[in-house]
């Protein structure tokens, strides 16, 4: 579900940034407003990272090699974490160099109602886009809150594209404020303005995925929740507990658990590795992303 549904976020945030991109940059080229020159630029950021993230998932889809045995999962962290500092760069920065060029030298607008028209377009684009991405994320949410699920889902793709959004709706109504405000007071100084706030927002979520990507390509392990139910299920005729465990995601749905469970004593080796097996299935029942799995037999040493 989680690559489907991220395929279809990301779908959604494609198409709706490639037709804002085009519609600011002719708003900007007949107004000459900094702040559709940023969210101009902004667009094509977004839209060649969703490029990106689309890239990720076919390259991850590639089968295991010898080099890589456990496969390519991590292409979609590592294109994540290149969409994180094309946001940065290419958002951020530009958006501040321009808001503080055009703060320092401001130049009145022509035709800001072209602008204001443009930009009430694009938030009914962003808009429809943000609720996809909303509603895909909801499958896999669960009870976590947004900041939650944002910070613990190994998904990196559906995160991407709520904070890009989210980072896409604000830098509107922030170059909304800013023409609006240059036309009405006469001070195109207000456009810059706006340019600087747009440019600030984004180098603040640029950061936040930076950050959480970074760990993902790292390594993390299953969230709480997943470890409990793994060890629940490891438990369980007569595997008596679990000495130590591991886990790391080596891709979105691919989960790796390694284990040292405590047998009963005086097992047949046949019947150790009927446990084994059980173990396994008991696993892969609660926890699908587990695909993975490599469990160690010792003897419950509290019970010799």
């Amino acid at each position: 579900m989680s690559a489907s549904g991220g395929t279809k976020a990301i779908l959604a945030a494609l198409g709706a940034n490639a037709g804002i991109a085009v519609a600011k940059f002719v708003g900007f080229l007949i107004t000459g407003s900094s702040s559709m020159l940023a969210e101009s630029v902004h667009s094509v950021a977004d839209t060649s990272n969703q490029g990106l993230l689309l890239l990720g998932q076919r390259q991850a889809r590639r089968r295991a090699t010898r080099e890589h045995p456990f496969g390519f999962g991590r292409e979609r962290y590592f294109w994540s974490f290149v969409v994180a500092l094309m946001l940065f760069t290419l958002g951020s920065v530009f958006a501040l160099y321009e808001g503080i060029h055009k703060i320092e030298h401001p130049e009145p607008l022509t035709s800001p109602l072209v602008a204001v028209g443009i930009l009430v377009v694009a938030i009914g684009l962003e808009t429809y886009s943000f609720v996809t991405a909303i509603g895909e994320s909801r499958k896999i949410k669960d009870d976590a809150t947004w900041w939650q699920f944002i910070r613990q889902s190994r998904t990196p793709e559906l995160p991407v594209v709520l904070l890009e959004d989210t980072g896409a709706l604000l830098g509107l109504v922030f170059a909304l404020i800013g023409v609006g405000l240059s036309e009405v007071t006469g001070e195109p100084v207000w456009d810059g303005i706006g340019t600087v706030m747009i440019g600030v927002l984004l180098g603040i979520i640029a950061i936040i995925l930076i950050v959480e990507m970074k760990s993902l390509l790292i390594g993390e392990g299953a969230t709480d929740r997943e470890l409990d139910s793994i060890c629940e299920a490891l438990t369980g005729g007569r595997v008596d507990r679990v000495i130590h465990i591991r886990t790391q995601y080596l891709g979105p749905d691919e989960l790796l658990v390694a284990a040292k469970l405590a047998l009963a004593p005086r097992l047949e080796l046949s019947e150790v590795a009927g446990e084994i097996d059980a173990a396994e299935a008991r696993v892969r029942e609660r926890v699908p992303s587990a695909r993975l799995i490599y469990l160690e037999p010792d003897l419950d040493r509290q019970l010799v």
